[in-house]
């Protein structure tokens, strides 16, 4: 089967209607099919644009077939802006930021004054420049005089592709900010239109039946025929060549790497021959040669090199709800600790035979505390109530709603089979038994149960103390001004809560600044108050990654990278002899590395042991297409005895982890998924939220 079924290209604007009649500097589009033009039409504004991609997509859609999808602009940002603007370095976080503050008619659109209201968020003299307009905008300078950029004024892609532009200029000879910042909310919208069905490169992989690219057709086309309009001319030829690229010429071009710049498809990338360094010899070492691990072998080498690391204690029960059992707890006193009644009514000695059965009382009653004094005769009753311990005469017991009473005795109609409504002593528990192993986490139920057998006290493992951490620069404290550049930290709140449902003691560390004295100081802090440190951010192996940097200067930090979606390598390492787990910074790789891996490891170091979440198979309510190589972690939730997907798997995209009530976990293994196949759904409250 081929990658790809149908190829166009599309050569955008962001100028203004440009009339009826074609012309040069508009919108034009080219679909090819079987190395034929199945279409090449000119598309006169923005709207129109927009509505023939929804149709072609629909139409693609509709027949089946895979449709790759070129535009000649930028996908993304220099390094560093989105992350500035939307707080996550995710480009489609950005496309969706632009959707929401674009505005755009056929003729007229906010794209100067949106780019002056970005400047002002640096200091008014940049990143953008060149206003067109008549009119002056605060923070849109005219030329580049007393510009400044605090961004990389090019791409990496753009440093390598002669004849590229940069994507900050908005006017004027060869600029493309204006086509950037009119064309990516249109591709935002045509993303969530078609949820599921759209991948963009080089952002993500290339396995749902739409793809966007990015292409720039005047990088490697030469001048048009004298007859026909370059733009025309180029998204026709671009279109063609590309249909006639076979599989694997089409496919080393698509491996790239720029997870937030984008690429220019066709601009090859240099390669370095390097070779990592030996593996150090720790717990968390990774085994010789091994690059990505699958999620199972990591979760496996986690199980096996763990242990608790907590001390034990013996508490009044009272004061045990949580904690885990530190040894089996035996029964003091059988449970119930005599035969009694389950329900009110009256007890003889039986069995009844069938038909009518009329019996003398005798005078008395037992009651649950006040037992009879005295023994039921032969062939009498005893008015008896619910719990109350069975007196000597007294093996069956008939509820008080199927008899009649009357002048002293009482009448009922048979048969009642020996023992009936009673119960036998210690059918529950047995004194002497096992009523409760150790590892348990005790819950509410287990105090209802270790009291009706006579505990009260209990050895357990002292409480698990999670010490959590933030780094980094950009974060500010909930309730302070965020500057630009910044974001509120959301990591930590959310992964304390984590902690206190889990069951364990988080103690809050507070945030770091990417400052390594200041780090290695409260990495020092935390070991000495928990158990356990779990950071958030600076776990990899950038520049600005410091945690990853101490651990491994301590002699003890591993990198695992899993095949893991959402996530990245989870750092893991020894700081003063207390287990330090790093987290991705991300809040939803956070979540999902902390459901996923931390939570079986740190049930493992309490003492509970390795606690792994029940997930069942429902109906999925969507559709998707994966490829083989990671495990990935959807959020999800049911509604109608089926499960449904978030719209969108951005990890930018917080709102999701809130939408959700669990996660469908989909294997290792290529899949294509359809509505009504079962998938595997992990609720929240498996992980003990």
């Amino acid at each position: 089967m081929s990658l790809f079924d149908s190829f166009a290209m599309v050569d955008w604007s962001g100028g203004n209607d440009t009339g009826p009649t074609p012309r040069k500097d508009a919108i034009w589009a080219c679909v090819v099919r079987d190395g034929k033009v199945r279409a090449l039409d000119y598309l006169r504004n923005r709207v129109v644009a927009e509505t023939w991609l929804r149709d072609l997509i629909e139409t693609e859609l509709a027949a089946g077939r895979r449709l790759f999808l070129g535009f000649d602009f930028p996908f993304g940002y220099s390094q560093g802006f989105t992350e500035a603007i939307t707080g996550h370095d995710d480009p489609l976080a950005l496309w969706d930021w632009l959707e929401t503050q674009v505005e755009d008619s056929p003729n007229a659109n906010n794209r100067f004054d949106l780019a002056g209201l970005i400047n002002s968020r640096f200091g008014g003299k940049g990143p953008f420049w060149m206003n067109a307009l008549r009119r002056d905008i605060d923070g849109l300078p005219r030329t580049k005089q007393d510009y400044h950029n605090p961004f990389p004024d090019r791409r990496a892609v753009e440093t390598r592709a002669k004849g590229s532009f940069t994507c900050w200029q908005m006017a004027g000879a060869g600029s493309v900010g204006g086509q950037v910042m009119m064309g990516l909310p249109v591709l935002s919208r045509l993303r969530h239109a078609f949820d599921g069905k759209v991948a963009v490169w080089p952002f993500q992989p290339l396995d749902k039946p739409v793809a966007f690219v990015e292409i720039w057709p005047s990088l490697n086309l030469g001048s048009a025929p004298p007859d026909q309009i370059k733009d025309a001319w180029q998204v026709e030829q671009v279109a063609l060549t590309l249909s006639r690229l076979s599989d694997q010429e089409l496919t080393e071009q698509l491996d790239v790497s720029a997870p937030e710049e984008g690429w220019i498809l066709g601009v090859p990338q240099d390669r370095p021959n390097i070779a990592p360094p030996p593996l150090r010899n720790d717990c968390f070492a990774l085994p010789a040669g091994v690059n990505w691990t699958p999620v199972d072998e990591a979760l496996a080498l986690l199980q096996s090199r763990l242990h608790p690391v907590t001390g034990i204690e013996t508490v009044p029960l009272l004061q045990s709800v949580g904690l885990v059992l530190a040894e089996d707890v035996v029964a003091k006193r059988s449970n119930p600790p005599q035969p009694n009644t389950a329900v009110d009514g009256y007890g003889f000695a039986g069995p009844a035979a069938d038909g009518a059965q009329v019996m003398p009382l005798t005078e008395g009653r037992a009651a649950a505390g006040i037992p009879f004094d005295g023994q039921v005769p032969p062939g009498h009753a005893l008015r008896i109530l619910t719990g109350a311990t069975l007196p000597k005469g007294v093996d069956t017991v008939i509820l008080e709603e199927d008899v009649t009473l009357k002048d002293g005795h009482i009448a009922f109609r048979g048969p009642l089979k020996k023992g009936a409504n009673t119960r036998r002593a210690g059918e529950d528990v047995v004194e002497g038994d096992t009523a409760l192993s150790a590892r348990r986490k005790l819950t509410p139920a287990d105090m209802a149960l270790l009291s009706a057998v006579g505990i009260a006290e209990v050895p357990v493992h002292q409480a698990l103390r999670v010490a959590v951490l933030s780094t980094g620069d950009e974060l500010v404290e909930l309730g302070d001004a965020a500057g630009a550049g910044q974001i509120f930290d959301a990591n930590r709140p959310m992964l304390m809560s984590l902690i206190g449902r889990m069951g364990f003691v988080p103690v809050d560390m507070g945030r770091v600044e990417d400052n390594r004295d200041a780090l290695r100081q409260r990495l020092d802090e935390a070991a000495a108050q928990a158990d356990v440190i779990l950071t958030s951010g600076g776990a990899s192996a950038g520049d600005e990654d410091h945690v990853s940097a101490l651990l491994r200067d301590a002699g003890a930090m591993q990198e695992w990278r899993i095949a893991l979606k959402p996530g990245r390598p989870l750092a893991l390492g020894m700081w003063s002899d207390t287990p330090v787990l790093g987290l991705p910074g991300n809040p939803v790789a956070a979540m999902v590395c902390t459901l996923i891996f931390a939570r079986p490891a740190l049930s493992l170091m309490s003492g509970e042991g390795w606690v792994e979440p029940q997930g069942f198979e429902v109906p999925a309510a969507f559709e998707k297409r994966k490829k083989p190589g990671r495990r990935e972690y959807l959020r999800a939730r049911l509604r109608d005895g089926r499960v449904e997907v978030f719209h969108s798997e951005g990890s930018g995209r917080i709102s999701g982890l809130s939408w959700a009530e669990g996660l469908v976990e989909i294997e290792d293994g290529a899949r294509h998924i359809q509505p009504g196949d079962p998938v595997r759904f992990i609720p929240y409250g498996s992980f003990g939220l």
